[in-house]
């Protein structure tokens, strides 16, 4: 009962987070003179993979750094198969090309490089440092490109006033961190009460469990008209996930992998983030959410038939 307690008031604080930090960050990058899609992919990525920065910090001094691994690249399926697909599913979305452009290949580029890295069973320090390499990199032209695009951006929907938009964005940031904690200790108790296998735990529950705060500021992002923000963080948090997050693990606790269940997270990653790539229109839309919707059916029971 009280997992089940947990994960609703997660739910709860998630939207209401959600709503303050959309109107908070289209607000910033107005006066910033930013555009919006940036900053989803940059702060609102950081701030909804928190979640998964906190599992897996907790599980790699634990030495449960499998639920890392499971959750980071569960974390990235759920967001595009699941979080995507239902956004999408309701309102097709029109995409800008120059947000996929600069984010996109990484994204593509993540699930690669960790199956290159762990082939030989083990995740170690020197394979998290090449992790760690590759963000950086992706940061620094992520912040370049920001510096050069400093122009015009609307406020639109957004929160006018600087100091009220810096507080919104710092509350709704707060409501999704927490929020994502109780959902993680509420998916974790009820994957233990359940007696799954700790990777397939991370890549199922704990992976939706941390993807509720990217739900909540996708759907937000979609009702207040703000796509970029939206798909910005989705992307943006797969890049958070990939690079940032398994590396920090690695570097804490060597992982040891399992060789069938991480295939199939790491092949469903690539499948997925190559049909975020939109069609001649530039529209994602509902054939679209409903071939990924089917595709996270497809990887729970590849995952789930080997637990």
């Amino acid at each position: 009962m009280a997992d089940v307690v947990a994960l609703l008031a997660g739910i709860v604080l998630a939207v209401v987070g959600g709503e303050l930090f959309v109107r908070g960050a289209v607000g910033l990058a107005g006066w910033l003179r930013v555009p919006a899609g940036i900053i989803g992919a940059t702060v609102a990525a950081f701030a909804t993979s928190s979640p998964e920065l906190s599992v897996a910090v907790n599980a790699a001094m634990s030495d449960r750094s499998a639920i890392a691994l499971g959750d980071a690249l569960g974390s990235n399926v759920v967001n595009i198969a699941l979080v995507l697909a239902v956004a999408i599913v309701l309102v097709p979305l029109v995409v800008e090309r120059s947000d996929l452009r600069r984010n996109l290949p990484f994204a593509v580029a993540a699930p690669v490089l960790t199956g290159l890295l762990v082939i030989d069973g083990t995740l170690g320090r020197v394979d998290a440092g090449v992790l760690l390499v590759a963000f950086l990199i992706w940061l620094t032209l992520t912040v370049v490109e920001a510096a050069r695009a400093r122009s015009a951006a609307e406020m639109v929907l957004g929160e006018h006033r600087v100091g009220r938009a810096a507080w919104s964005v710092l509350l709704g940031l707060v409501l999704l961190v927490v929020a994502g904690r109780f959902i993680v200790v509420a998916a974790k108790g009820i994957g233990d009460a359940l007696g799954l296998d700790e990777f397939v735990v991370g890549a199922t529950l704990v992976a939706l469990g941390t993807s509720t705060p990217e739900l909540a500021t996708t759907i937000v992002s979609r009702w207040r008209g703000h796509d970029e923000v939206g798909l910005g963080t989705i992307i943006g948090s797969n890049i958070f996930n990939s690079f940032w997050i398994v590396g920090v693990a690695g570097l804490i606790s060597p992982i040891t992998v399992q060789g069938r269940e991480v295939a199939v997270g790491i092949v469903a990653g690539i499948v997925v983030t190559l049909l975020v790539a939109p069609g001649p229109a530039n529209r994602l839309g509902r054939r679209r959410g409903i071939l990924l919707l089917a595709c996270y059916g497809g990887y729970l029971t590849a995952l789930l038939a080997g637990a």
